[in-house]
């Protein structure tokens, strides 16, 4: 169920068409700094907490993390998948569309995962984590959806490529499930793997989106939603 409406998120894109774009930025600007308060918030208050009690080398554990910052740092530099929010990306052409549907597929095969991992480890742990996930994937899919109109996909045909790619998720939860059922707790080590991965996308790609924004008001209105991202992952703590 978590990994469906995660998906569902990628239909998104379609509802902004009637918005003015510069409307649609601030909306965006919002709603990404609250996906960086919960991606921070999941990552230090759930994943890692969950990952120094359940793993015992912290040596290792440590290493995870870092490898989790690797991965998506990796993912960017050589599939170019870009957080690009709304249409406002360098480059909009054909080879940059089938780049970012890519990349996309391979994002979405790794939440799927993450998701799984997560809910393997507990479920307080695995709603925060979907929680995060979803906060962040919204305006990411905006801005795919952006992508794919601006490259020259029609509406439909962009919401399509979207949605199935985002289905690719449950390929991922499927993996983290035959990973599981081994009993070998490997599926454990995808949490330091995920805390790492939002760590970087929340501290290296979002946040200096945020940045651009230099008007006081607007800048209050971010603070406090990255605070309101914060304050959800730590309401997350009382379930059980």
């Amino acid at each position: 169920m978590s990994v469906f409406v995660v998906s569902l998120v990628s239909l998104l894109g379609i509802f902004t068409i009637s918005f003015q774009e510069e409307k649609i930025k601030k909306i965006v600007l919002f709603l990404v700094s609250f996906a960086v308060g919960a991606l921070f918030g999941d990552a230090l208050i759930h994943l890692l907490p969950e990952t120094f009690e359940k793993i015992s080398s912290k040596g290792t554990a440590s290493l995870l993390v870092l490898l989790g910052i690797l991965i998506f740092f990796s993912l960017e530099k050589f599939l170019r998948w870009r957080h690009c929010h709304v249409a406002h990306c360098d480059e909009h052409d054909r080879s940059i569309a089938a780049v970012n549907i890519f990349g996309n597929i391979v994002h979405n095969l790794i939440d799927g995962l993450l998701i799984g991992a997560s809910y393997s480890a507990g479920l307080s742990l695995g709603i925060a984590t979907t929680v995060a996930i979803l906060l962040h994937e919204i305006p990411q899919e905006i801005g795919n959806f952006g992508v794919l109109v601006h490259s020259g996909y029609g509406v439909k045909r962009a919401v399509m490529v979207n949605f199935l790619s985002a289905l690719v998720a449950f390929v991922g939860v499927f993996l983290a499930l035959v990973l599981k059922n081994f009993g070998s707790g490997l599926i454990l080590y995808f949490l330091p793997v995920a805390a790492g991965g939002f760590l970087y996308i929340a501290g290296s790609d979002l946040i200096p989106e945020l940045k651009h924004e230099t008007k006081i008001a607007a800048s209050v209105g971010q603070l406090f939603a990255i605070v309101l991202g914060i304050a959800v992952m730590t309401g997350l703590l009382w379930i059980g």
